[in-house]
């Protein structure tokens, strides 16, 4: 069940359906050897056409990316289909003494938080979004002061606003009685910092602001006129836990500007590292769960899993967590066929370990109670916030990069997509367990049918241009806006992570229920502040 791969219309007839319907108002040009179709139009019917494809034709919002070019502002609105629907991007131009664009929020709900994103850092207002502001720069920050400009000089400290001492929270909730619960943003362990408040009358949680970038690190600001080397090692290291995926996802960006193709050695490798690295996160977001809820000997045993892993990563990368794998052109390093095939094997044993406490698991009345029919989101108001990964495969969402817009030779391998469909606590714990099961099925086809022959091309000229580089991340779909200028360096870079995305939904899980639920829905979303705080 779940959602089917085949609804959105095909890339090849889109111009047609387009042209149908907006005729000179819109220049669309079709690139089928990228799967890709580029739109450009006015203001005046971006919402119109953004509204069309995500509404009517079904595609997915993946990501806006602003480009503050000397005369003029591009935006660019990035959408991806389903199988054979491709990837549309609608371009649209502003001269620089313009601010204002139409919000697209209210017909695709996916794309609130980027607008707010834009405001913030770019300073471009979207006419009629609810609530714009306060959003990733924090009270500190001056007014006025937005540091994605070219006129920002990220060199330079900027004087810090001091906090008004009657600064007082959003709230929302105005029933007698109501009071605000907050949460964070300091924890303890390694969790980084995130602050929500739950508005209650009761001990139910009726409403829940999340207030995340605490430690906003500028990484696309930083980017900017680095070397492709240099952004390699800022794509891995925003999150260690998907570092494989976020750097897979630059460096097949930069490919496709240069046009060159990774050998077919080195596709097998990306895809067996990047399945490493989903197997590990998964587990350890079980032992998360696991924890959320007291069932302190799981936890512990579901650990040590995880530990078994990253040292397996370590002995054979030199790295617990795969950094300094991904080149431009494919691998850094070569391994020998029949340490992979061990790797198969002693992956498929942790696996049956990992079985062994699922099924324990799934009949422990007391674990099942604090999971089902708890964080619930339907498959409908999924799609509206454009969830994505795990989370959204367990309200019915089965879209997977991997399968949609299939990357570095996974159209050859075989596998499913777990899906589920009571968008609850324990159907997202089922999904990671099925996912970490496909994962040392893909692990064990790659390792027993390795092409032979180099793993990265010989030195190619970085040439200028901009690409779209993408990724099934372990959290879910991931986008990399890669542009790169004349002399080669990095001169715009765009992340879209799919914790970003994920955490614009996480408050329909938390409403409507206890306030004991909150950390167990949290941990059954697994998600990164860190990936957030980009």
């Amino acid at each position: 069940m779940g959602e089917p791969l085949n609804k959105t219309i095909k890339l090849i007839h889109l111009p047609e359906t387009i042209a149908s319907r907006w005729h000179s108002k819109i220049r669309v040009n079709l690139y089928p050897d990228k799967i890709l179709c580029v739109m450009e139009c006015n203001t005046d019917v971006l919402v119109e056409v953004c509204d069309c494809l995500f509404s009517e034709l079904r595609y997915r919002f993946a990501s806006l990316v602003v480009e503050d070019q000397p005369e003029k502002w591009l935006l660019r609105y990035i959408f991806y289909g389903a199988s054979g629907g491709g990837q549309v991007h609608i371009l649209c131009q502003l001269s620089k003494t313009e601010k204002i664009v139409p919000s697209i929020s209210n017909e695709v709900h996916a794309a609130d938080w980027q607008e707010r994103e834009a405001e913030d850092l770019f300073g471009l207002i979207f006419k009629e979004h609810p609530r714009l502001g306060d959003f990733i720069l924090h009270e500190e920050w001056p007014e006025g002061v937005n540091p994605m400009r070219t006129e920002f000089d990220s060199l330079k400290p900027y004087a810090h606003r001091e906090v008004e001492p009657d600064w007082r929270p959003v709230r929302i909730v105005q029933n007698p009685g109501a009071f605000m619960m907050p949460i964070g943003p300091i924890y303890s362990d390694f969790a980084e910092s995130a602050h929500f408040l739950l508005e209650t009358v009761g001990e139910d949680v009726i409403r829940t602001i999340p207030r995340l970038f605490y430690k906003y690190r500028g990484v696309e600001k930083i980017a900017e006129g680095k070397s492709v080397e240099h952004v390699i090692l800022l794509a891995e290291r925003f999150s260690g836990t998907s570092a494989f995926a976020h750097s897979l996802a630059f460096c097949q960006a930069v490919e496709d500007i240069a046009g060159v193709e990774v050998p077919e050695r080195a596709k097998s490798l990306r895809i067996l590292m990047a399945e490493l690295e989903r197997f590990r996160h998964h587990i350890a977001a079980i032992a998360g769960i696991c924890s959320s809820t007291a069932m302190a000997v799981p936890t512990s045993q579901i650990s040590i899993l995880e530990e078994e892993l990253l040292r397996l990563s370590c002995e054979l990368t030199g790295h617990r967590y795969l950094f300094g794998l991904n080149i431009t052109g494919g691998i850094s390093i070569d391994f020998n066929n029949d340490i992979l095939k061990n790797l198969a094997v002693t992956i498929n044993d942790i696996l049956r370990k990992l079985n062994g406490l699922k099924e324990m698991l799934y009949f422990s009345s007391s674990f099942l109670d604090r999971l089902e029919e708890v964080g619930t989101i339907s498959r409908e108001r999924a799609v509206s916030y454009g969830l994505v990964g795990p989370v959204a495969r367990a309200s019915g969402m089965i879209r997977d990069l991997r399968k949609v817009l299939s990357y570095s030779g996974y159209e050859k391998i075989n596998f499913i997509v777990p899906c589920e469909q009571e968008g609850d606590g324990y159907a997202r714990l089922r999904v990671l367990f099925s996912e970490a099961e496909q994962s040392a099925h893909i692990i064990h086809q790659v390792a027993f049918s390795l092409p032979s022959g180099p793993v990265s091309l010989p030195a190619f000229s970085i040439v200028n241009g901009s690409s779209l580089g993408w990724v099934e991340a372990p959290r879910g779909a991931a986008f990399h806006w890669v542009k790169l200028g004349e002399d080669g360096n990095v001169a715009r870079y765009r992340l879209t992570t799919p914790s970003f995305t994920n955490w614009h939904g996480f408050h329909l899980a938390a409403e409507d229920f206890a306030f004991q639920d909150f950390p167990i829905i949290m941990a059954t979303f697994g998600l990164s502040n860190a990936e957030c705080d980009r």
